[in-house]
């Protein structure tokens, strides 16, 4: 449970460091150079989903005992398809609520990203995107009192 716990809180940073990159990226877009903010959303989509994949890969989701299902070729296809809907979930997201209930475009974002991120991106990059792979040997559990046992037969063997 602890583990989940981490690896939830690693996620949620490597997405908060790509979402700033990409956030600020559609506001410069939009506001320094005119660009609808829809266009915006897509640069800076582009550019965060490049963050967080690396972030992701080497960070989030790595370790040294579990291997990943797919090769890094693959969970680039993945991660592309995922970052492909996340933006238009995102974009769609963002119209419809500045559209209609007439908030600013940067209101409307971030409430969107966090829906997005937590519900959308998180569970698929988890699942599927950088699954790891079903080990052929699995790894019997072992008590606390069968650890402290071990602990204390290889401290008199040794």
């Amino acid at each position: 449970m602890l583990k989940q716990i981490l690896i939830f809180t690693k996620a949620q940073v490597s997405a908060f460091v790509g979402g700033v990159i990409d956030y600020l990226l559609m506001v410069f877009f939009t506001e320094v150079f005119g660009l609808h903010y829809l266009y915006g959303i897509v640069i800076g989509g582009v550019c965060g989903a490049v963050i967080n994949f690396s972030l992701n890969k080497k960070w989030t989701f790595h370790s040294k005992e579990e291997k990943y299902e797919s090769s890094t070729r693959l969970q680039l296809i993945k991660f592309s398809a995922t970052a492909t809907n996340s933006i238009l979930l995102k974009s769609l997201g963002t119209f419809l609520l500045t559209t209609f209930l007439g908030i600013n475009y940067k209101i409307t974002r971030l409430a969107v990203d966090l829906f997005v991120s937590v519900g959308f991106n998180y569970m698929l990059q988890k699942t599927w995107v950088f699954k790891k792979r079903e080990s052929i040997y699995p790894v019997k559990k072992q008590t606390q009192l069968e650890v402290v046992n071990d602990f204390f037969r290889k401290k008199r063997i040794g």
